[in-house]
Formats: structure tokens, sequence, C-alpha cells
């Protein structure tokens, strides 16, 4: 008995040490296998589009191609607002991507956020070829807190047919509010029905106007002196702006879809060659010059101001990347070498041609000029006038304030009350009253 109860022990023993050293032989495989894949950083953007989030995509896995330890995954989150908001409650439950695109009225939310690291804190490189002006709105506090990315500004698109229809020279198109209505009367007068100017109603275009008449749209140095607390809504420019669009609307002048931020809408008005001038951002150049196809000869110009104002310059409009916290610091590193890998010298040039994007690099401008680009496509040549035309100063730096989406939309509402006949001054009040007890309420959480 004893002899058959040591052979059975024996064999229980056997059997769980052989149990045992699998268990460890497989835990040790698995953990090999595990180190052996490659650390994904996580890329959300707001791209929706096959084109852009087709390019997006296709060079991060040219990154991947020749990073065997880390892995990135672009994946496309919904609008600018959504992929803010997203990012924010991923990182609250602590599963925030590493790198979010981020609009650039969204750059004081996510500073307040809290959730993001400035990309100039992780390590040293080099940001001296980021064109200065773009590179300034994404500045603050004196450090780089985002790379540029998708950047553009506004421009002047023009039907040259209907300009020589008219008997305008499309060569010098108008270039103040004045010369736009003086040009629309004369077009009408010759019989010309689609004389008229087309822009999507958005305060992009209101914030331009005021950038480039030299004023800002908040109260401490537009937002980057100190924490913004009071908008200038009410100031002598902004009401130039209103009244100028009232003037136009008032003469038939003014086309649009009736609906707020149809950027779409807007640019179909004009591709369809229903309006003589129109103006959209630079990022549009490559699809409306596609849709135009041969309908009509298109040519640009640079943004229309007032006549009583010396051209100050354009805001960066458009968005950056910004990489978020909490990550080990050598995932970081990847994320942020791939982001300066995507905005490149010859990435950022063929995101231009493809789209119509600044390529944010000046030695893209410089190589895109010697290989004779703006030669071949000289639609584009006024956009980068434009661009470094602009001086360096706290209205073209663009403003900053937590509550920015929020003003937009109520300047764009204020707008269309005008547009319904309603008075300039009293919808100006209003809208300022309503952005100032907005932005008063943000303030309270800081």
């Amino acid at each position: 008995m004893k002899k058959l109860f040591s052979s059975i022990l024996f064999m229980i023993l056997c059997v769980s040490l052989f149990a045992g050293g699998q268990k460890e032989t497989d835990a040790a495989a698995n953990s090999m296998a595990a180190s052996s894949q490659p650390k994904e950083i996580q890329f959300w953007f707001s791209f929706s589009d096959d084109k852009r989030s087709g390019w997006i995509k296709d060079l991060a896995a040219d990154w991947n191609a020749s990073h065997t330890e880390y892995k990135i995954v672009a994946e496309q989150k919904g609008s600018y607002r959504e992929t803010l908001q997203a990012a924010v409650l991923a990182s609250r439950q602590s599963v925030a991507p590493h790198l979010v695109h981020v609009f650039e009225v969204g750059s004081q939310l996510a500073f307040d956020s809290g959730i993001f690291e400035p990309i100039g804190n992780i390590g040293s490189f080099d940001t001296s070829d980021y064109i200065q002006p773009v590179l300034n709105y994404y500045t603050l506090n004196g450090t780089v807190n985002s790379i540029p990315f998708n950047s553009s500004s506004p421009i002047l698109y023009i039907n040259e047919d209907m300009m020589i229809q008219a008997g305008l020279d499309p060569k010098n198109p108008p270039e103040t509010f004045e010369e736009i209505i003086a040009a629309c009367e004369k077009a009408k007068a010759a019989g010309v029905t689609e004389a008229g100017l087309g822009f999507n109603l958005h305060g992009w275009f209101y914030e331009q106007w005021l950038a480039e008449q030299g004023a800002p749209i908040v109260n401490n140095g537009n937002g980057r002196d100190g924490r913004a607390t009071e908008t200038m809504l009410d100031s002598k420019e902004s009401k130039i702006i209103f009244n100028f669009i009232k003037e136009l609307n008032d003469k038939g002048f003014y086309k649009y879809t009736g609906k707020l931020e149809d950027w779409g809408g807007s640019d179909a008005i004009f591709q369809e060659g229903k309006v003589m001038f129109h103006i959209t951002s630079t990022a549009d150049l490559g699809n409306i010059s596609t849709a135009i196809d041969d309908r009509f000869q298109m040519g640009t110009g640079r943004l229309p101001i007032p006549g009583s104002s010396k051209r100050n310059g354009v805001v960066i409009g458009g968005a950056s990347v910004w990489l978020t916290k909490g990550h080990p610091m050598d995932e970081m590193e990847a994320a942020r070498d791939f982001i300066l890998f995507l905005t490149n010298t010859e990435n950022m040039m063929d995101w231009h041609k493809m789209t119509g994007y600044y390529p944010v690099r000046n030695s893209s401008i410089e190589k895109l000029e010697q290989e004779g680009w703006f030669t071949e496509a000289p639609t584009r040549t006024i956009a980068f006038t434009q661009l470094l035309e602009t001086e360096s100063n706290m209205a073209t730096a663009g403003g900053l304030m937590g509550t920015f989406g929020d003003t937009r939309t109520i300047v764009e509402e204020a707008i269309q009350k005008v547009l319904n006949g309603a008075d300039v001054d009293a919808s100006i009040e209003q809208a300022k009253t309503l952005a100032d007890l907005k932005l008063s309420e943000y303030n309270k959480n800081f």
C-alpha cells in the first residue's frame, strides 16, 4: 500500500511540476510576444473626406514601415469640436490618445483643459523653419504648444469671365470693401445678372477683417498678455464690418445659402457661376478648381479690406496637433517625431499641392518656387504673398479665449439679424452682452 501511495504521490508531483513549468514557459512566451509588438501611438484627427484622411493614413503607414518599435494608429474622430471634447473625456478616463488635431480657436480651451503637454517641452527640436505668422498663433506664454499642420487664410476668388463681361480688369481685382461694391454696381449696370459677392456666414471672416484693421477681438492684448475678460465686438472696426455686409445685402450683392457656416453651399454658388466674387479659405483652392473645370476662368486676389485701413495681415486658420500628457516619455517622443515627419518639407509640399493649405514651412515654399510650382498654379501665389506680408502683432497672432466657439456663433447670429433688417448697433450690443456673459462664466473656472 505504501509503495502504491508513494507511486501516486510521485506521479502527482511530476504532473504538478510539469504543469507549473509549462505555465512559466507559456507566460514567458506570452511576455516575449507582447514585447515584440510595437507600441501604439494614437492620433485623432478631424478630416472626414477621403482625400485628406487618406493622405494622413498613408503617411502614418510610411512612418510605421521604418519604425518597428512604434505604430501610429490614425483615426478620424469627428468634427474639430467633437474631437477636442472626446480627447478631454478620454483623458479623464485615462485612455487619452497621444496626438489630437485641434482647431485654431480651440487653442485656449485646449490649454485650459490641462490635458496637453506643450510640445516645446518634449526635447529640443528646431522650429525656425516654420512660417512665423503660423507658429505665432500656436505659441502661448512663450512656448510652442502644438505643431502647425493644416493652415489657411481667406482670399478672394474671382469669376474672370464675368469681370471681363462687366468691363473690369480681372488682373486688378478689387482690394477694398468700397471697390467690391463699385465693381458689383458696374457689373450690374453692364447687364451681369450675377454680379455680387458670396461668402459663407462664418465668424472666421469677421475675425480676419478685425485683424486686417489691427483690431483685437478681446481685451488684454487679444488674450495674449493675460486671460481675456471682455470681447471687443462693439469696436469701431467691428461696426465697419457689420455695415459693409449690410450695404452689400441692401444693394442685393451679398449671396449665401441662408445657413450659418455652410462652406459647401457657399462654394457651390461660386462654382455654378452664380456670383462674380467669392471669399473662402485657401484650403479650398484644389477642390474649387476641380469643381469649376472649364466652366469659367477662375482668378484669385487678396482678401478685400476696409478702404480706411492700412493692410495689417491675416490670422492663421485651420488646426494644429497637440500632445497629451500621461504617456511614457518614449511614446511622447515618438508621437512628436511623427508630427515632425508629417509636417516635414517634402510632405508639406505635397499637402499644399493636393489641398491648397499653406505648407507651413519656409523650406517648402522655397522648393515650390524652385520647381516652378507658382508658375504652373498662379492662383496659389496670392495666398503666400498675403501671408508673408502679414505684420506680426497681437491682432494677427489671433485672439485667445475659452469661449471662442460660442463667440463665433453669437457673431454669426448677430450678422444674420442685420441681414434680416435689424439695427447694426443694437445687434452688436446684444452680441457683446451675450459673448461677455459666456466669457465671464467660463473664466469662473480659473
